[in-house]
């Protein structure tokens, strides 16, 4: 005879098989956007209206640009991990599989242009 907690019985048992862990990785990035995101928005506010040399400086500076760096990261990862529950949710077969691949490849783009910014700040500081 087996003994078989509840948490046992139920792990494995949600429609993907995997909703505790996409679970804590959306709580853990959204706590991280919570932190990253207002100082993000500080200093970008701060460099706003500024000329185009001001702005330039304010990112060529290891703060700024790693900070920048660090939110194209985690906000590309939780949006495409979010577009994706949504997706999974509401979309089968083909269409299901073909907006995944737009949502990933919009994100993967926004961070690349993001990152390509980022770099031809660098090198022209």
């Amino acid at each position: 005879m087996r003994y078989l907690t509840d948490r046992k019985r139920a792990v494995g048992k949600g429609s993907a098989h995997s909703g505790t862990e996409h679970h804590w990785s959306m709580t853990v990035t959204a706590v991280i956007l919570a932190f990253l995101v207002p100082t993000w928005l500080y200093i970008f506010g701060s460099a706003l209206g500024g000329t185009r040399a001001e702005v330039l400086a304010t990112f060529a500076r290891p703060f700024p640009a790693i900070l920048t760096a660090l939110v194209l990261v985690v906000a590309m990862r939780h949006f495409a991990k979010g577009a994706t529950s949504a997706i999974e949710d509401y979309l089968r077969g083909s269409a299901r599989k073909a907006t995944l691949i737009a949502v990933y490849s919009l994100a993967a783009l926004i961070a690349a242009v993001g990152f390509w910014a980022l770099l031809r700040i660098m090198m022209i500081s």
